[in-house]
């Protein structure tokens, strides 16, 4: 039975056995670009509040009053939990458009760069920063964050939201987080952590679809990204399950894309959609399927470079 048919059945959301809607072998550059080129419409019209440009889940506490306050509030949370302060120069490693980076100059009048994968995001980060005249405080190129060209001791914080789990190696994202940042520098980090490794077959393959259809290589447990860090050589680690918070905006993805995929079968029959739209819409049903199931958390994380 068809993917589809099988969601489509299920209206509690009941996982459903022996489902696969892997994309093509490509390369992960390749399919991380792909992803958010093909996908951009999907976060325009469905997600993305035009004010801050977020590109990632909210955080939902006593201070906000729907969805565009939330996405507004994780930054503050982040911003908050590593104290930056006016001035600190920030890498926001993996930008998106640039919501976080803009939010941070305007907010906490930081120094930003923002790096990201995909040249058209960083076509469209250049020109939010320009419209908001924020030229002179922040700065977008393409670049990988496991290994950038900046010098050592670039940077006071690196801010990483919902990013790092498009890396294939996480500790080399912690060990350019090292290289980069002056002593007593901060990392802070917003993503998805796998509860097992591994988890129970249903566990791993609601993991594997939505993984599969967002184009990232694997998600992580708290030991291992713990461990990155001691590695690292990082200090005063702290790794938050934060699930109660974003799960408002979780659940709202989930049911935005469940109820919509008989469209989004339609659209991909008809040629409408491409194998990679709808495989964005089949991740974003399983990860909260799975998120259910118990295979993964939403956490924060941090920790600091010591002072030598």
């Amino acid at each position: 039975m068809a993917v589809g048919e099988e969601l489509m059945t299920v209206p509690d959301g009941t996982e459903p056995d022996g489902v696969s809607d892997r994309q093509p072998t490509r390369s992960l550059t390749e399919a991380i670009v792909g992803y958010y080129d093909e996908t951009w419409l999907d976060y325009r019209m469905l997600w993305l509040n035009p004010d801050n440009l977020a590109v990632h889940f909210g955080y939902t506490d006593d201070s906000t009053r729907g969805h565009a306050d939330a996405l507004k509030n994780m930054n503050r949370v982040l911003a908050d939990r590593v104290q930056i302060q006016p001035g600190e120069r920030v890498l926001d490693a993996g930008c998106g458009v640039g919501g976080s980076s803009l939010w941070l100059a305007t907010e906490r009048s930081a120094r930003v760069v923002g790096i990201t994968l995909a040249a058209r995001q960083v076509a469209m980060a250049r020109g939010h920063a320009a419209r908001r005249g924020l030229t002179d405080r922040v700065y977008f190129d393409v670049a990988d964050f496991t290994a950038t060209s900046f010098p050592d001791a670039s940077f006071d914080i690196v801010w990483s939201v919902e990013s790092l789990c498009h890396a294939p190696r996480k500790a080399a994202f912690y060990q350019e987080a090292a290289r980069l940042l002056r002593p007593g520098g901060r990392v802070v980090v917003a993503d998805f952590i796998r509860t097992a490794r591994p988890l129970d077959p249903t566990g791993e393959q609601l993991l594997r679809e939505w993984l599969d259809g967002w184009a990232v290589p694997e998600i992580d447990t708290s030991a291992e990204h713990l461990g990155y860090l001691v590695a690292a050589g990082f200090t005063d680690a702290r790794l938050d399950d934060v699930t109660v918070h974003t799960r408002p905006s979780l659940r709202r993805l989930y049911r935005m894309a469940y109820w919509t995929y008989p469209l989004a079968v339609l659209a991909r029959i008809t040629g409408i959609r491409s194998e990679v739209q709808h495989g964005n819409v089949i991740g974003s049903i399983r990860q909260y399927q799975a998120l259910r199931h118990g295979a993964w958390f939403y956490s924060i994380l941090s920790a600091t470079l010591p002072r030598r």
